[in-house]
């Protein structure tokens, strides 16, 4: 007889598989519903604000015996598109030109509305740059790295005016990082460093914002490059 014992495998016991069936279950079901909560207040919302304005006969909440949900987002979508139809056409960009006129003429209007446009246009036209790249910089302090999104070069007045107090870096040689905060990405530092001073990772985007989300629980894989080879120059065949 061998003297060797088997090992066997210890078995859970009801509590311990009732409490991982749960655990699982909450992390299946609780992003579900927490993305059905939020879009479902957002669907509320806009129809509460649209439906009121319009016309009775096109309402059709006014001769059915139930409401009928995602209506106003429909309308408001519809009424988007015919507004950026009709800002494309010569009548609707001197109409765009004379508002504009009138809301820069607002003294607490016009700094909000120009903001907010440069915003939109910003994340929303393709003559602008939206976040590059994701990397690292050394901050707050030395030693000490943080993550950030690369918004592209620093341009104008800015790039010019670093460059003449750091007469080492050229002009083209800023980039323009965002720095987000943990847990809320939209909110962070604006800041200027040389090219060199910004370590850029592979890291996409998205995979980025959810490590910033979660506080850094939600870490993306990663592949290493496959290693290349490279013959020395100095070698020749005889």
């Amino acid at each position: 007889m061998s003297d060797k014992k088997e090992t066997v495998p210890l078995r859970q016991g009801w509590g311990a598989r009732i409490r991982n069936h749960f655990v699982t279950g909450v992390v299946v079901a609780g992003p579900l519903a927490i993305t059905v909560y939020i879009a479902r207040g957002f669907l509320e919302w806009v129809d509460g604000t649209v439906k009121p304005m319009i016309p009775t006969a096109w309402n059709p909440d006014t001769y059915l015996p139930f409401g009928v949900p995602g209506f106003g987002l429909f309308v408001a979508l519809v009424g988007i598109t015919l507004l950026g139809a009709l800002t494309a056409s010569l009548v609707g960009r001197t109409l765009l030109s004379y508002g504009e006129d009138l809301v820069g003429h607002l003294p607490f209007v016009r700094p909000v509305y120009k903001t907010l446009k440069q915003i939109f246009e910003t994340f929303v036209s393709s003559r602008h740059d939206s976040f590059r790249d994701v990397g690292l910089i050394e901050w707050p302090r030395r030693g000490v790295w943080s993550l950030v999104f690369v918004s592209g070069p620093a341009r104008g007045e800015v790039a010019q005016r670093l460059s003449a107090e750091r007469p080492d870096v050229a002009p083209d040689a800023w980039l323009t990082v965002f720095i987000p905060t943990t847990p809320n990405p939209t909110g962070g530092y604006v800041m200027f460093l040389p090219r060199d001073d910004v370590r850029i990772l592979r890291m996409a985007i998205e995979d980025a914002a959810k490590l910033i989300i979660s506080g850094g629980i939600v870490t993306p894989d990663w592949e290493p490059p496959p290693a290349v080879e490279v013959p020395d120059r100095f070698d020749h065949p005889t």
